[in-house]
């Protein structure tokens, strides 16, 4: 049976609970399997917070995830840079787990003025030695999933992101198709774009290992010289992309069950629903 989970990104004061406990329970009854828990401008939560969360989660049958700190950056090679970015994720790491949650998001960094193919080397070897750490501290139950970027001068194009996944089987991608459209501009929708981005991530970690995959997605407004601009929404009538429909045909048809975390801006939780409703009509 196909189990691909569907819910939106948020925290306490991004959807209409009183506070980020009672969101498992809002999201599971309007027929949603998960919830991405916000730490994009630090990690805050206490202990008691997300233990409460995580027991409300677990009852409600809502999987979570965790976005770690926007401010990391694998791409930097100074050493007071990489202490700081373990920080953010062992941070991360120990607030997942409080609350339960399996999977913590990291962006991969910024190309500072270098290749994209020195940013990548750069990126593998820090990479190497957060996972060294990340294990060591007891975290290696919890997946790093680093993010494919929205912004054309980021690294972290879907090449990029599979040849860091590629050093370690631990790692999983978490693929953001609104990201790709942007950074493409626009190139990458439709239903032979979708195809060709499952394809590569198959070609990358094998059948199995890629159709666990964590994504984001939702609609992107792009500039032409920078990628990503600002987030939408499925209502917008601006004709933005990428289009939600043929990737959940290709998903389904695959059998595959990746988590898909809905980012669009202020509709997550009714653009969620929305592609939960196109994958099953397309099983």
């Amino acid at each position: 049976m196909l189990n691909a989970k569907f819910g939106p990104a948020g925290n306490a004061d991004a959807f209409p609970y009183k506070s980020s406990t009672d969101a498992p329970r809002w999201l599971a009854a309007l027929g949603l399997d998960c919830y991405e828990y916000q730490c994009g401008k630090g990690v805050n939560v206490g202990e008691s917070t997300a233990r409460k969360l995580g027991e409300a989660a677990l009852e409600a049958g809502i999987s979570l995830s965790l976005h770690a700190p926007y401010f990391i950056n694998l791409a930097n090679p100074d050493p007071d840079s990489l202490k700081k970015t373990t920080g953010y994720i062992l941070a991360s790491c120990r607030a997942a787990d409080w609350m339960g949650a399996r999977r913590v998001v990291i962006h991969t960094g910024a190309l500072m003025k270098r290749s994209r193919r020195e940013a990548l080397d750069i990126a593998k070897v820090s990479m190497a030695e957060v996972l060294r750490i990340w294990e060591g501290e007891g975290y290696s139950h919890i997946a790093l999933c680093p993010e494919t970027m929205g912004k054309i001068n980021q690294l972290g194009d879907l090449t990029e992101v599979l040849e860091l996944c590629q050093t370690d089987g631990r790692l999983i991608p978490c693929v953001d198709f609104g990201h790709l459209y942007a950074r493409t501009l626009g190139a990458l929708t439709g239903p032979a774009a979708c195809e060709a981005i499952l394809d590569e991530m198959e070609a990358a970690l094998g059948p199995e290992r890629a159709g666990q995959f964590h994504s984001h997605f939702s609609q992107i407004e792009f500039t032409p010289n920078g990628g990503e601009k600002c987030h939408r929404t499925f209502a917008d009538n601006g004709g933005f992309g990428p289009d939600p429909a043929p990737l959940m045909a290709a998903v389904a048809r695959r059998g595959w069950s990746p988590t898909f975390i809905c980012e669009s801006a202020g509709t997550q939780e009714q653009d969620a629903l929305t592609m939960k409703a196109l994958y099953r009509g397309a099983l």
